[in-house]
């Protein structure tokens, strides 16, 4: 896992080499940002492994079901995409399509869950007493 020393340093690699390579080739300052961005995201994902297994023993210890984990994982992955994939687009000067990136992320996490939300309204009729 890269420790937050080794993340700042290749943050701040990477930016001053797209500034300077801003002035001429803007495409390749967003690219080198994009690389950057890359790398740190593979770090920190590799890192994630021991916490992700933390998070299913919980959910096992738990009795719920191995659905809600699945979701609250693939949720994390689409939150992660679209930020990355918004911040990457905003870089390059297309704040509309990072707009629509972000919605698509927002949009793709309700769908998502909508299963939770059924378990939600079961119980919740269950409690009522319908």
């Amino acid at each position: 896992m890269m420790n937050l020393l080794q993340i700042a340093g290749i943050a701040v690699c990477a930016a001053v080499v797209a500034a300077m390579l801003r002035r001429y080739h803007q495409e390749y300052a967003v690219l080198v940002g994009i690389a950057a961005g890359a790398v740190i995201l593979l770090g920190v994902f590799a890192g994630i492994a021991p916490a992700l297994r933390q998070i299913e023993a919980f959910l096992s210890a738990s009795g719920l079901s191995s659905e809600y984990g699945t979701i609250l994982f693939k949720t994390l992955g689409i939150c992660f995409l679209a930020q990355f994939s918004a911040d990457s687009c905003r870089d390059a000067g297309e704040n509309a399509l990072a707009s629509e990136v972000e919605l698509a992320g927002k949009i793709s996490v309700v769908v998502l869950s909508l299963p939770l939300f059924g378990e939600i309204a079961k119980i919740a009729v269950k409690l009522i007493g319908g």
